[in-house]
């Protein structure tokens, strides 16, 4: 086993302009060791999601990051060395490792995944991007069958397992994304109904053509303007389930949000709802098991984007801001 640990650090905050690998730098320490109640993990798969971003910006479900600090991220990791009974050398756990081969973590905070292959769907549809997307739809969306659900961000890791599930839940399914071949994925390989491509402007006629009955649930992963465009399509009593705000998380911040929310949201009696993943841990299996019998049964399609080692990883994550995936993108690290 090597006993470098190659490290990225968080070599400078970025200061109100957007992300490069130039704010990133690869460094190389010792391989740590594990004390009494903790684990060896070593580093197999980076999870890349829109929030390691927002982590830059302030201190949100969890601390903010400073310079010169290891890049934070959670990863699929296997235990090397072990000094709990719960864990055994070769077992995989969900960790927030960081960027970085090898880490030593508190034993008491992880648990050993299932066995099953291939291994990258336990950080996909079975890890934050698949129960993110169960969650945030059938708990705060609540979905009824034949009303119009519309996802942004529906080409990504949460958004195209969001649409999939409104597809077996019975609704139609709009998805919002750039690009048209995006578009045609979504309809063609994924099942959606419709999708407005926000790259080609007009959004607000798009969404029209799209939704001709208005919007009944809208799933957000982006802010900005294609949230503003799809309030003021929603229906009476629409849901909204806030996800995320990756329009904003990079680059200078906008000069003020929409306008006229207060009333329209009374006039229209719309429900908006922010939430995290770690709000529904105790209904986790059943949302597991829910999500295993439809890909089982191939009604839910997973999409990975593996990129392969570390030192491509701060690349990675600029490349998943400017929406080049499809699907759910992670860093293979050796």
């Amino acid at each position: 086993m090597p006993d470098a640990n190659r490290q990225i650090v968080l070599d400078q905050l970025p200061q109100g302009d957007r992300l490069t690998a130039q704010h990133f730098r690869l460094t190389q320490g010792e391989r740590p060791s594990p004390g009494e109640g903790e684990v060896l993990l070593r580093t197999r798969y980076i999870s890349l999601d829109a929030a390691n971003r927002a982590w830059m910006q302030g201190a949100t479900y969890r601390s903010a990051l400073n310079a010169g600090q290891v890049m934070a991220g959670g990863s699929l990791s296997e235990v090397v060395e072990s000094n709990a009974s719960h864990l055994a050398p070769g077992d995989l756990v969900f960790a927030d490792t960081g960027w970085q081969d090898y880490a030593v973590l508190p034993a008491k905070r992880l648990a050993k995944l299932p066995a099953l292959e291939p291994v990258t769907h336990l950080l996909s549809i079975y890890g934050i991007a698949g129960l993110t997307a169960y969650f945030g739809l059938l708990e705060c969306g609540k979905p009824k069958a034949g009303e119009t659900v519309v996802v942004s961000a529906a080409a990504g890791a949460v958004g195209s397992i969001v649409g999939q599930i409104a597809k077996i839940k019975g609704c139609r399914v709009v998805g919002v994304a750039g690009g048209e071949a995006k578009g045609r994925w979504l309809t063609d390989d994924l099942g959606f109904d419709a999708a407005v491509d926000y790259k080609a402007g007009d959004l607000r006629r798009q969404l029209k053509e799209a939704c001709p009955d208005g919007i009944d649930v809208y799933f957000d992963n982006t802010g900005g303007p294609v949230f503003e465009t799809c309030l003021f399509a929603m229906n009476n009593f629409g849901r909204i389930a806030c996800c995320g705000a990756v329009s904003q998380y990079d680059g200078a911040a906008p000069p003020h949000g929409p306008r006229g929310i207060p009333g329209l949201i009374v006039t229209k009696r719309l429900t908006l709802r922010g939430f995290v993943v770690m709000d529904f841990e105790a209904q986790r299996e059943r949302a597991l098991k829910d999500l295993a019998g439809w890909v089982a049964d191939g009604r839910l399609k997973v999409q990975e984007d593996v990129i392969e080692g570390l030192e491509n990883t701060p690349a990675a994550l600029v490349g998943l801001l400017a929406g080049e995936n499809r699907g759910k993108r992670m860093v293979k690290v050796r």
